[in-house]
């Protein structure tokens, strides 16, 4: 594992993070609603790996609560002056426990090469995030 301190805002910059992350283990797509609708492309990231730098405040929360569940397990944030997405929490994660995904596109200092890897697809909208959708030409 090679983690590398990445940083990353918003696009008026009131919202402000850093994340160690490990490009090379891949990135992620999903095909559920919301990540279809916003063309999601995101990297799952421990919450030990997650610092907040500024904007609790400039923030927005939205979470969705799939049909069929009791409780939303995702909870997306939102810059409340520019509107971009910014890193949104999640309660169970790969791993068991609560995680942050961070969206590649916020990502200030990534190097496009870095970003080029390997991609895993999710098919979120089958609630199977362990396989891939039969279609992934639009992800």
């Amino acid at each position: 594992m090679a983690l590398k301190t990445y940083t990353g805002s918003c696009h008026c910059g009131a919202v402000r993070f850093a994340a160690d992350i490990d490009l090379a283990a891949g990135s992620n797509r999903c095909n559920c609603s919301i990540c279809t609708k916003a063309r999601a492309w995101f990297m799952l990231v421990p919450m030990n790996r997650f610092r907040l730098l500024a904007g609790a405040d400039a923030q927005t929360e939205y979470h969705w609560l799939p049909p069929g569940r009791n409780a939303a397990n995702l909870h997306f944030y939102f810059c409340k002056t520019c509107g971009i997405r910014v890193p949104g929490r999640g309660e169970h994660g790969p791993a068991g426990g609560p995680f942050y995904f961070v969206p590649v596109a916020s990502l200030d200092d990534v190097d496009p090469e870095e970003l080029a890897g390997k991609i895993r697809y999710m098919d979120g909208r089958h609630d199977r995030y362990d396989r891939p959708p039969a279609d992934t030409r639009l992800l």
